[in-house]
């Protein structure tokens, strides 16, 4: 089978079409400032640009910031999202959208200049539904503990074979992108965002995008970058829901998740399952030696290999980082099994 990306088409010369932009939030007081500046930054002419920022309902400052862009920038509006989640807040926006072209972004990140550009341009050269980019980490402080999350989370053993959050040298197509730009008639395709999915909807409306013949651009030269939590109180209760909703997310959908998505949950399973089972049977505490011993010496390892690159500053803050991210996410993914067996069977524990 050949390669749809071998022979990319011609540009046109139809000009530059308009692009709506669309930025669910949730009290990102401190970030969602510094985020709409990097996307006001952007290369694209401004007057082909329209950005709906839809806010839910947040209880720090985010709407004020957002209020004062809006009377300076006529280009961009507030809207309301009284579910305050973000698939009906997306849903929302694209009732509104005039664009041919629709980039959903995030109040988080940062993006390079040329981010939209380079979407639009990469959207229309490969005839591809949706494009997106590389997500790079960036610390959530100057702290030690900032800087070693940020590492974790940009390396194989800390996020699993996830394309995006690593390196790659050229375009491939995907299962699916962070901030994705879409053809403004997929929606009318194949519909919106699962307004039960509270996590994972992008994953889910790429798959059906996918099925009904869609075309999933990663393109290395399109950067975004995000900033991780800071502490690992904060990263434990990120990584618990991003777990739980991988499970319970197929409650609602079938969704495409890989391997690494439940190996987390496998771990936890094994050692605490192997510890519930020796208060019966000595041999299952061998068990969960072995399977405790197994991870902790790969951790180690991957430890000394980033600390001897990085710094040995993080040495001491790795292993308890990995650990952070493997045993919350685990976790999550267990109580969200707990949810549906509950819903599923009435089961009262």
């Amino acid at each position: 089978m050949s390669n749809p990306l071998n022979k990319p088409t011609a540009k046109t010369n139809k000009g530059q079409p308009l692009v709506s932009i669309l930025i669910p939030c949730r009290n990102e007081e401190k970030y969602i400032g510094k985020s709409l500046d990097s996307v006001i930054a952007n290369t694209y002419p401004k007057e082909k640009i329209e950005i709906f920022i839809i806010d839910g309902s947040s209880e720090d400052g985010t709407r004020d910031i957002i209020r004062d862009y809006a009377e300076k920038y006529p280009f961009i509006s507030l809207l309301d999202n009284e579910e305050k989640i973000v698939p009906t807040a997306l849903n929302k926006a694209i009732e509104k959208v005039k664009g041919e072209i629709v980039i959903r972004l995030d109040a988080h990140n940062i993006y390079d200049k040329n981010y939209i550009s380079k979407c639009v341009e990469c959207l229309d050269k490969y005839n591809a539904d949706n494009v997106g980019g590389i997500w790079v980490t960036r610390p959530g402080s100057t702290t030690t503990i900032a800087k070693t999350i940020a590492i974790a989370l940009s390396h194989p053993f800390g996020v699993g074979n996830s394309t995006y959050r690593l390196d790659t040298k050229k375009p491939r197509l995907v299962d699916t992108v962070p901030f994705g730009c879409y053809r403004k008639d997929v929606f009318d395709r194949i519909g919106g965002f699962n307004k039960f999915l509270v996590r994972n909807q992008d994953i889910e409306f790429n798959l059906r995008l996918k099925k009904a013949g869609g075309k999933i651009l990663l393109v290395p030269e399109i950067v975004s970058y995000y900033h991780a939590r800071s502490n690992l109180q904060d990263l434990a209760k990120q990584n618990f829901w991003n777990g739980y909703w991988v499970v319970y997310s197929t409650k609602f959908a079938k969704l495409p998740f890989s391997i690494r998505h439940f190996i987390p949950f496998v771990f936890v399973v094994s050692v605490l399952g192997s510890l519930a089972l020796s208060t019966w049977i000595s041999t299952f505490i061998i068990i969960s030696g072995i399977v405790l011993g197994s991870y902790l010496i790969a951790n180690i390892y991957i430890t000394i290999r980033l600390s001897l690159k990085k710094g040995m500053k993080y040495f001491l803050f790795l292993p308890l980082t990995f650990l952070t991210l493997h045993f919350s996410y685990g976790l999550g993914s267990l109580w969200g099994l707990r949810k549906i067996a509950v819903s599923k069977f009435n089961f009262k524990f």
